[in-house]
Formats: structure tokens, sequence, C-alpha cells
């Protein structure tokens, strides 16, 4: 549970700075894009524990850091791609 709790926080972070990529509006604003790095960075930290690796059960390591800032990214990117289809 602790570890979750250090993910969702790495997830924080991970998704301010993948406000900084990812080019568009957000249609949630500030506190949505926080929100949905947060949710990409324990899919990605998930998925990557899928594959063997400490994922989101272990310890944050810096290859388990880089798979949560692109499953962060990429689900930011998406996210504003449906937005901005939707509007």
């Amino acid at each position: 549970m602790f570890t979750l709790l250090l993910w969702m926080i790495f997830g924080t972070i991970v998704g301010a700075a993948a406000r900084w990529i990812v080019p568009g509006a957000a249609a949630g604003g500030v506190l949505g894009d926080l929100i949905v790095g947060i949710l990409g960075a324990v899919a990605g930290g998930w998925l990557y524990g899928l594959f063997g690796h400490a994922g989101i059960s272990g310890p944050i390591s810096l290859a388990g850091a880089v798979c949560a800032f692109i499953g962060a990214v990429l689900l930011l990117w998406t996210v504003r791609s449906w937005a901005a289809r939707k509007a």
C-alpha cells in the first residue's frame, strides 16, 4: 500500500513533467493533468511489472521511472487528443 502511495506521489511529479511535454490545451486544467499523470504513471509502472520487473509493487527505480513517465505522456496525449477531437 505504501508503494502505491509512493507511485502516486511520483505520478504527480511525472504528470507535471508530462504536462510540459504534451502539446495542446488542458481540458481538465492543471489538476486534471496531474490526475492523468498519476494514472499514467501507475499504469506504466504496472505494465513494467508485467514484464517481470519491480513495477509498482517494488521501489521506484530509474527504469520504472522512465516507464512511468512514458505511461503518463502517452495517457495525457491520448486524453488531450480525445478531448480535442470531441470539441
